[in-house]
């Protein structure tokens, strides 16, 4: 199949786009060329300049086109101009984000209501959502929508709690014996997904008429707790875990960082991800990288490649003035009632 991606160099796309090209499909990437992935073949533009993109494209049409980095529903408006009579299928990556908060029950499902009072990125997904099905139904535009939840690759380790550099901060905290901050008590529970399993899934889309005018979710279905997320990662580095566990509330409130989207909108609410529709339109469709063996071969990466170890001094001191705090104010609680 001939497919075109609108990004694929990401954490999440570059997966998918590596496994096509083993599979022998013939890739185009349009992005600025900043990444490339090998064997695919390059459409060097700024996706927003419609009119030299519509030229790169003049003399091709495509089985599919997915477009990874779409996050307002001007950015579909445009994909729509210039792809409508180019494609035999559309996909657009969403979020599992865009579920609704709270959860009216923690198994989701493609049937999950949608809306996210406390995260405009996700309201935003919704928007986009919205849109293209309304072209589906009216326009039969064939669109398919793919809800990916907490994946992750070779690059970042995937925590809870980061600063604005990434996760290596975290690591590095956990390396050097420093408590790291896990929200809440570390008990709810989440669903961490390798970027080779979701490539699975999202190839098994590509090409599939079953999942025209469907919205899928891809993920794995191992859930872990929060505690056994970063208790995996400790053992990765073969260093014991010391954490300190805050609520989501006052981490939101301590300044410096905008976590309420993150926490309230996503990852303090605890999720269990029902794939069914997912296996039942890629049949023997299974993720098989337990997440102590992925983050595991993710962190012997990024220590083997010191560009992924950016450091955050920023967010280490926030970490260790949070901690100071708290010791603090247990100290005066337990002098106030004589311990």
């Amino acid at each position: 199949m001939r497919i075109l991606f609108i990004g694929g160099t990401g954490v999440i796309s570059s997966a998918v786009s590596q496994l096509l090209i083993e599979n022998g499909h013939e890739l185009y990437l349009l992005n600025r060329g900043n990444n490339s992935i090998e064997g695919a073949i390059p459409l060097i533009s700024d996706i927003n300049d419609e009119a030299k993109v519509a030229d790169l494209i003049k003399n091709l049409n495509f089985d599919c086109v997915a477009d990874f980095i779409a996050f307002v529903p001007e950015h579909l408006q445009r994909d729509y101009r210039l792809f409508k009579d180019k494609t035999k299928q559309f996909i657009f990556v969403s979020s599992a984000s865009v579920y609704q908060k709270p959860l009216s029950h923690y198994v989701v499902t493609e049937a999950t209501p949608l809306a996210n009072p406390y995260w405009e990125y996700s309201r935003n997904k919704i928007a986009c959502e919205d849109y293209l099905m309304k072209l589906y139904r009216d326009e039969q535009f064939p669109v398919t929508i793919v809800r990916p939840s907490h994946t992750y690759g070779e690059r970042s380790v995937p925590v809870g709690i980061h600063g604005k550099n990434g996760s290596w901060q975290v690591i590095k905290r956990m390396m050097e014996g420093k408590r790291v901050i896990i929200h809440g008590d570390g008990a709810s529970l989440w669903t961490m997904t390798h970027n080779s399993d979701f490539a699975k899934g999202f190839a098994g889309l590509i090409g599939n008429i079953h999942a025209l005018g469907e919205a899928v979710q891809i993920t794995s279905d191992e859930t872990l707790t929060w505690n056994q997320i970063y208790e995996s990662i400790a053992r990765a580095l073969n260093v014991p875990l010391k954490k300190i566990t805050l609520p989501s509330e006052i981490l939101d409130i301590a300044g410096g960082y905008d976590f309420a989207g993150g926490l309230f909108g996503d990852k303090a609410v605890s999720v269990v991800f029902d794939n069914k529709k997912l296996k039942r339109l890629v049949p023997g469709f299974t993720a098989t990288k337990r997440f102590d063996e992925g983050v595991k071969e993710t962190i012997d990466y990024i220590l083997s490649h010191p560009e992924y170890q950016k450091e955050d001094p920023e967010f280490d001191y926030w970490c260790d003035h949070l901690i100071e705090a708290l010791k603090c104010a247990i100290a005066q609680v337990l002098k106030e009632k004589g311990i």
